[in-house]
């Protein structure tokens, strides 16, 4: 027996193709809390937090092929 997801995708994936957009905009949206994360916090929490943003944003760049203006804004954008 397999257990049920305990959280819903953001649409539904059906190839390859689907699997590469789902990480593109999960990275985006973990970019999205590390930027909400370097805006609340100072010192070495806001760079740790800085860093994660970062390498948040070139994971989705990777994934997506391409860069967005604002990484971790993409919403807001």
């Amino acid at each position: 027996m397999v257990a049920a997801a305990a959280y819903a995708l953001p649409f539904r994936v059906a190839d390859p193709a689907g699997a590469v957009r789902l990480a593109a905009v999960l990275e985006d949206r973990v970019a999205g809390v590390y930027s909400d994360l370097v805006r609340a916090t100072e010192g070495p929490a806001r760079r740790e937090a800085a860093a994660a943003l970062r390498e948040a944003a070139v994971r989705a760049v990777r994934w997506r092929g391409g860069d967005v203006t604002f990484p971790g804004l993409a919403e807001r954008a």
